[in-house]
């Protein structure tokens, strides 16, 4: 009983943050990410600049399909990691079970984002008029801008991977998962693709309102254990 009550504690301070994250930005009237927004992004766009090839070019690089690609390497990677370091016997079935039930998680916050968030904005590089865009400057194909970059949906994705290697690996991959949330989403925000909200009042706030109730409750380690069993059923000889 006394579990049970921590747990819910739990899950109850982390939807309040993300309800404070919310309302924040909605009062009043989104000031203060607002001015945090626009020192950010001015703070990246001066550096911007035909003067700084070599940090055009750099930046260009983060922001392209392939950098896109190296990021689901670096979660790949992590994940491998996880795994191999698991002591249990049954760690590969256990693995891809954590796996599936991961990405059908992302799945479905996706759709639930989609669905209920109707709220949308330009990121700053289409918002601002004079903002220096590194398309502009650069030859490598980049992405450094979005009609709609509202909440930010590849922050939220690593956010999605970090809670779940939080919840089942150990301590040393969950600290690089989370560092890397940081790292792999800094390139959207340097560039101008995204505001700093977008990911750290927007995408958070989601995973704080759901991650809890998929993690911190018995719905994600039962689901693996099902899949675990189906994996096993499927690998036993007829």
């Amino acid at each position: 009983m006394a579990f049970d009550r921590f747990r819910i504690g739990r899950i109850v301070a982390f939807n309040i943050t993300g309800l404070l994250l919310l309302l924040s930005w909605a009062w009043p009237h989104g000031v203060l990410w607002n001015d945090l927004d626009d020192r950010i992004f001015w703070l990246f766009n001066a550096w911007i600049s035909p003067d700084n090839l070599h940090w055009d070019d750099l930046l260009a690089l983060l922001n392209t399909r392939a950098f896109d690609a190296a990021s689901l390497g670096v979660m790949g990677v992590l994940f491998a990691l996880a795994m191999r370091r698991d002591p249990r016997p049954d760690r590969l079935r256990r693995w891809i079970a954590i796996g599936l039930t991961m990405l059908l998680t992302a799945a479905i916050a996706a759709l639930l984002t989609n669905k209920a968030i109707t709220y949308g904005h330009p990121s700053p590089t289409r918002f601002f008029a004079n903002a220096a865009r590194l398309t502009d400057i650069v030859s490598i194909p980049t992405k450094d801008s979005a009609s709609n970059s509202f909440p930010g949906d590849h922050g939220l994705m690593l956010m999605i991977f970090a809670g779940f290697m939080l919840r089942f690996a150990d301590r040393r991959i969950a600290l690089a998962s989370v560092a890397f949330v940081v790292l792999l989403s800094a390139p959207r925000i340097m560039v101008g693709a995204h505001w700093f909200s977008d990911v750290y009042m927007g995408a958070l706030s989601i995973a704080l309102l759901i991650l809890p109730w998929v993690l911190c409750t018995p719905l994600a380690s039962g689901m693996v254990q099902r899949l675990q069993q189906l994996l096993a059923h499927r690998r036993r000889p007829h």
